[in-house]
């Protein structure tokens, strides 16, 4: 484990450079004995820098769930970050691109729980079950941390890439629907870029939910009831820029529709 000053240090890094919307140098590369445990310790850190600074925790992203995000970015396993209240934006809402930096976009679901979940035993039903609805939800990437040569500890660092989420569409309950089947088309300037089916997201998009529930028993944590929960994403990352259009068509489950200003 790194010294806890220097925990510190890289998480006070990792704050100003969302401030200033700019980019840090890989973590590995200056530390190349740093440990997953390690990331999710500066991420911890930077998470109680924003709760102190009076931004409010309301829900969890899971990262790295689907084969085709995991060949994307040379990571092989699941990560997740934290979901703040001020990243959240409502359907057809303009965005201003200069918040973030390396701006993608990534097509998901995003579980609303009506219920706590906790490890380190809990399962795809035990997630089904405390699921109050589901709603299609696009996440936005943000990258504080450079990108080549990334590995999954300066990602977890980097709290997962998390920058925003916009929901919108038409929220179902778990039942009404097979959520494996829910497919969405991703259009940038009424472009069709990417598309995807939820199931590519280790089978099924509740998977990464208990996923996540049995990783945060290891850090002496639960989902709570109420919390957003981005399932992971079943198509690539898209790449926008500045001007940009971005339209995600469900189907059934309705769109949503951003731009970046």
């Amino acid at each position: 484990m790194l010294d806890q000053s220097v925990i510190e240090e890289i998480a006070d890094e990792l704050v100003a450079a969302s401030r200033t919307r700019s980019t840090v140098p890989l973590l590995t590369t200056r530390y190349p004995g740093m440990t997953v445990d390690d990331a999710y310790a500066v991420q911890s850190l930077w998470k109680e820098r924003g709760i102190a600074a009076g931004r409010r925790l309301i829900g969890r992203k899971i990262g790295l769930t689907s084969k085709v995000m995991q060949v994307a970015t040379g990571i092989t396993e699941p990560d997740y970050g934290v979901i703040f209240a001020d990243e959240v934006y409502e359907n057809g809402a303009s965005i201003r691109f200069d918040s973030f930096s390396n701006v993608r976009i990534e097509v998901e679901l995003a579980f609303v729980l009506g219920k706590p979940l906790s490890g380190p035993n809990c399962t795809l039903f035990d997630v089904l079950d405390a699921t109050d609805y589901v709603v299609p939800a696009l996440e936005i990437l943000s990258s504080r941390i450079e990108m080549a040569g990334r590995t999954i500890v300066d990602t977890i660092s980097d709290n997962a890439a998390m920058g925003g989420m916009v929901m919108g569409g038409t929220a179902v309950k778990v039942g009404d629907i097979d959520l494996r089947w829910v497919s969405a088309l991703l259009y940038r300037n009424q472009t069709i870029e990417e598309s995807g089916v939820a199931a590519a997201v280790l089978n099924h998009p509740a998977a990464g939910v208990y996923w996540l529930a049995n990783k945060l028993v290891q850090h002496g944590t639960r989902l709570e009831a109420g919390e957003i929960i981005l399932a992971g994403s079943f198509t690539r990352p898209m790449w926008v820029e500045q001007g940009d259009t971005v339209h995600a068509d469900y189907g059934q489950l309705g769109a949503i529709t951003c731009r970046f200003e």
